[in-house]
């Protein structure tokens, strides 16, 4: 493979050429059937930051807060790879973090929060511990992508730094970014039917109480990615003429016998609001963000995936929230951003990867 054709691929740029035996869309994608946009970096106070590695897609995602946020998490796949998530506990001692990070790389790309601690600990953003310095906590959860390109080249300790370096509070970049990099879905068939995920982010601001609940989500499911509206499969495992979908559920309603490789899944997302809220509330608004996976990926939590869900709080906001309507607000945005993150992903022909906007057999 040449560096120069992936990173184009990478990036987004027109195809080179069509992928052997698969047949490809011969209209051009509109932007305009998204769903709903905006981004996490819509909370104030939060910035983020990728870093994807050129050599294979793969890389990471860092969300810092450097007032420092509260918050959860739950987890709901049966194949996680998770960091500093016992902390978030509302029994356990630390209040807030300033740093979520997101990676691929399997258990490999937990390294990375290694360079988010050593970014943190420069800015002296962390746990205080008298007058010794601080002990950034970064909470972290992985993707399994080992199979795309070469499983020797994963995030480390410094893409995570990188990640650091680059993030900010402007429109964060979705599709074959970051932790999205290497991202796949529709793969209860195997890897030959799979298509091209990456990652998605989406945000609503909530009438006229200046609260905003934001959400971010890399999705490399082993179910399809669906649409919560019309209960349609978006992008998900290809029918067997490479012209349509198979629709992994209605199969196994009809007995399909199917193959899933385990632990080579996981979908990973963070849900964010300026609202206070406590490590108690925050737990329960990411649990019940997870209603936003159930609504677009069919099925979702299963043996082979690692799904997690990070919350987020700024605290930025002096209005009283109810944390029932953010949690159920959460799920509503984290469903957008899981369709966006399939619709915004591109192909990579060099490993035999097509994406919905270049997938005759979408619609």
């Amino acid at each position: 493979m040449r560096r120069r054709e992936f990173t184009r691929n990478l990036l987004g740029l027109p195809l080179a050429a069509a992928l052997p035996g698969m047949a490809f869309a011969a209209a051009g994608f509109d932007p305009s059937t998204l769903p709903q946009g905006g981004s996490i970096t819509d909370v104030p106070g939060l910035k983020v930051g990728h870093y994807t590695l050129t050599e294979r897609p793969t890389g990471c995602t860092v969300l810092i807060c450097e007032e420092g946020a509260t918050a959860g998490v739950d987890v709901r796949g049966s194949a996680p790879g998770t960091r500093e998530t016992d902390l978030l506990s509302p029994i356990n001692a630390v209040q807030k973090v300033n740093a979520i990070m997101l990676s691929g790389g399997s258990a490999y790309g937990l390294d990375a929060a290694s360079g988010v601690m050593r970014y943190l600990e420069e800015k002296k953003l962390g746990y205080k511990i008298g007058q010794l310095g601080v002990v950034p906590i970064v909470p972290a959860a992985i993707l399994m992508d080992l199979g795309v390109g070469n499983f020797k080249i994963r995030p480390n300790a410094e893409s995570g730094y990188k990640a650091c370096l680059a993030a900010s509070s402007g429109p964060v970049a979705e599709g074959n970014v970051g932790a999205g990099a290497g991202a796949t879905i529709g793969k209860m068939f195997g890897p030959k039917f799979s298509m091209k995920s990456g990652l998605g982010t989406a945000s609503v601001s909530i009438g006229n109480t200046g609260i905003v609940v934001g959400a971010l989500v890399a999705v490399n499911a082993v179910g399809d990615v669906v649409s919560p509206q019309t209960g349609k499969v978006v992008a998900g495992a290809r029918g067997e003429d490479g012209k349509g979908y198979r629709d992994s559920m209605a199969a196994m309603m009809n007995g399909y016998r199917v193959v899933v490789q385990n632990a080579a899944n996981t979908t990973i997302g963070v849900v964010a609001t300026n609202a206070k809220f406590t490590k108690t509330q925050m737990n329960k608004i990411a649990q019940m963000a997870h209603d936003g996976y159930a609504r677009a990926i069919n099925p979702v939590h299963t043996m082979g995936d690692g799904d997690t869900i990070f919350s987020m709080s700024t605290g930025a906001s002096d209005v009283t929230a109810d944390v029932t309507a953010i949690g159920a607000i959460a799920a509503t945005v984290m469903a957008r951003a899981i369709v966006r993150a399939a619709m915004q992903a591109t192909s990579v022909p060099e490993l035999g990867l097509v994406a919905y906007r270049d997938y005759a057999g979408r619609g």
